[in-house]
């Protein structure tokens, strides 16, 4: 994909990215720089951030699907979700304490994981495709963070900031899509045991397999197809909240179970 923005305002925004993530100190929207609508510009300072982690050790482990809600997509003014990357170290596991500084500015969100059995690489990669590439799932959180400054974002900026991810913790129980239909859930996420967010699967473009479809194409046309045991978080099931340090956060998902997390102490 051609980039429309000039390439050093495409690096600028990198590096203010990466600055931001390291000194955990958020910084001013990208949008100044690459303009607040241009995909081309915010997915290419999406491959440079990755690139930078991928430099620093990390590894990538699969991609998260963000803005799959009707209502946060009109909230930003676009029609159609986006993605980021997932590495090694966001993933925590189910009654983990999570660290009060592994996340800017956390807001947390109730999703379904997938893990993948086949790569997603060859012909139409409809439905059934990805439906039967699918091993199993879980219920997961995903704990979105911003390096921008006071949330104050457009789609270019929640793209460059790799879909404003964060960490997110996977649930034990195992669900195969013989076992149950993503799109029928229900989901309760409660923080120190008061509900504050509920939804279903029909929430998240009308079935989370829908998700993982326009994710395998869109990562296919970028050139970094999904592949065999990757983890892909679909999408919200419903609104996310703000937490802070001392926060216990659980969501319960029917046919998934429930998973939950602390945050840790200290500033958060």
């Amino acid at each position: 994909m051609n980039v429309t923005a000039p390439e050093q305002a495409v690096l600028r925004a990198a590096e203010v990215l990466v600055e931001a993530a390291e000194t955990q100190v958020p910084c001013p929207p990208v949008r100044d720089l690459i303009g607040a609508d241009d995909l081309v510009a915010a997915y290419a300072v999406q491959e440079r951030v990755t690139a930078a982690r991928i430099a620093n050790g990390a590894t990538v482990v699969g991609r998260k699907i963000g803005l799959t809600s009707a209502a946060v997509q009109q909230q930003i003014g676009v029609d159609t979700p986006d993605f980021g990357v997932l590495f090694d170290d966001m993933q925590f596991h189910d009654g983990d304490t999570i660290p009060a500084d592994a996340v800017l500015q956390p807001r947390a969100e109730a999703e379904i994981a997938f893990v993948l059995a086949k790569d997603l690489v060859e012909g139409d990669l409809g439905y059934d495709d990805v439906r039967s590439a699918i091993a199993y799932a879980v219920a997961a959180i995903e704990v979105c963070g911003s390096r921008i400054a006071n949330w104050d974002i457009s789609f270019g900026d929640t793209v460059a900031d790799n879909a404003s991810a964060g960490v997110y913790v996977l649930g034990t129980e195992r669900r195969t899509l013989d076992q149950f239909e993503p799109r029928d859930v229900t989901m309760s996420m409660t923080v120190d045991g008061v509900e504050v967010s509920t939804g279903t699967g029909a929430a998240c473009l009308d079935d989370p397999v829908n998700a993982v479809v326009w994710l395998a194409r869109q990562a296919r046309e970028f050139g970094e197809p999904l592949r065999a045991g990757q983890v892909i978080l679909s999408g919200a099931l419903g609104p996310m909240q703000p937490i802070t340090s001392g926060n216990t956060v659980r969501s319960t998902v029917s046919s998934l179970g429930s998973v939950s997390f602390t945050v840790g102490g200290g500033q958060s």
